[in-house]
């Protein structure tokens, strides 16, 4: 039985995303846009899935999300594996999704104040409906995709999926024992899959050396968190913005630790394009960690950013110490979360892998008096010695603290 679309006249879009900014409620249940609901309850069986088939170029798109490729330690021996281990994620979505894309647009140009009715101005309109396309699109469960590395003669073929019920694969491929060196990158692609190629980045970091945890927004992009109407503006209609300073900030961090980079926000996977645009553009290449789920309506987007962000946070970065258990670890973040309590709650299981952990005072969003108390972060980092920690207003501050990171590495 096909699954019908919800379409929305303008004025339900409004109503909906007015009520996604003042909802205080669990998010209404996400609509399973499967194509048929034999794909969605099927997408539960897993790995040996009987009714799983590959994805369609005629019929699918898919994201591959770049990664990180490690080689294994074994913690009770201290053994690396010589092999080299990466987790594949790819995003499977059906191509045709929800037609009421206009009157949501329109909606969203509203709300947030755009001139004209429905907004009058074009190009606001268009970054709109660009990145507001993904959280319509119906995702595809019990999808297969092969994935192709380049990295032996013969390239190396690898079957990925099916995909969840959130349309996602997330799978370890195992490429083995190859010639590469840290810091290389190489493009693994789509097998047979159309004549548009559908490509990522995986970048081989050696087990030794540094890695940077980095948060997204009000960190390094403007997004406002603490106010859903700069969330949806910011998120949907406006140019993002860096941090001021904090390019160049990162900049020389690479310069002096050439570490591996993961972007770790709470973001959901729907917006995936527009921040790997925007980290692409402004900061250094790495893997951007994402929530592993997909919103059909605005109210789950507000609860993205706001909801058990510690929890989330430190569950990401538990996988990423199971990766490089022995990288030394910077972390940043900023106030408007619960970036501190997470970075703390990580210091206190694993105080050998966390190095320095760095935190923005945000002073640009309302309401924030509180959360920059000098005591709020005296209490977060309250079992976390004074020179593993340093909060900031303004990242030219920061250049001697890293300076000094780093000298305290030397030593070692």
């Amino acid at each position: 039985m096909p699954h019908h679309k919800r379409e929305l006249s303008v004025a339900d879009a409004r109503k909906e995303v007015h009520e996604a900014s003042n909802s205080k409620s669990p998010p209404r249940a996400q609509e399973k846009r499967a194509s048929t609901l034999i794909n969605f309850f099927s997408s539960f069986l897993g790995s040996r899935n009987p009714l799983a088939h590959p994805a369609d170029p005629r019929k699918h798109t898919v994201w591959l999300l770049d990664n990180t490729a490690y080689q294994p330690v074994n913690e009770e021996t201290g053994e690396t594996q010589l092999r080299w281990h990466a987790e594949v994620v790819a995003c499977i979505f059906e191509r045709e999704g929800r037609r009421d894309v206009g009157n949501l647009v329109a909606a969203i140009a509203d709300y947030i104040g755009l001139d004209g009715d429905v907004g009058g101005d074009d190009e606001p309109r268009r970054r709109i409906a660009e990145r507001v396309q993904p959280f319509l699109n119906q995702v595809s469960p019990a999808r297969t995709v092969t994935l192709q590395v380049p990295i032996s003669r013969p390239a190396q073929s690898h079957k990925l999926g099916p995909s969840d019920r959130n349309g996602i694969v997330s799978q370890t491929v195992d490429m083995g024992q190859v010639g590469v060196y840290d810091g290389e990158v190489l493009r693994p692609r789509l097998q047979h899959f159309g004549d548009e190629p559908v490509s990522m980045s995986t970048t081989f970091s050696a087990p030794e050396g540094w890695l940077i945890v980095s948060d997204i927004d009000d960190t390094i992009k403007h997004t406002l968190t603490l106010e859903p109407t700069g969330i949806i503006r910011t998120t949907f209609a406006d140019v993002p913005n860096a941090i001021a300073g904090m390019p160049e900030l990162y900049r020389y961090i690479h310069a002096e630790f050439s570490p591996a980079w993961f972007y770790l926000s709470a973001s959901p996977y729907n917006l995936y394009p527009f921040l790997h645009d925007f980290l692409d553009e402004h900061y250094c290449p790495g893997t951007l960690v994402l929530r592993d789920y997909s919103w059909m309506d605005i109210t789950g987007l507000i609860k993205s950013f706001t909801e058990k962000t510690q929890e989330y946070k430190v569950d990401r970065m538990e996988k990423i110490r199971r990766w490089f258990p022995r990288r030394k670890v910077l972390c940043i973040g900023d106030s408007t979360q619960k970036d501190p309590e997470a970075y703390a709650e990580m210091y206190s299981r694993y105080p050998e892998w966390i190095h320095a952990i760095i935190i923005r005072k945000v002073t640009d969003v309302a309401n924030m008096e509180e959360k920059n108390e000098p005591e709020r972060f005296e209490k977060a980092f309250k079992y976390v010695p004074s020179h593993i920690w340093r909060v900031f207003a303004d990242p030219k501050e920061l250049y001697d603290f890293v300076d000094g990171v780093g000298m305290e590495d030397q030593a070692l």
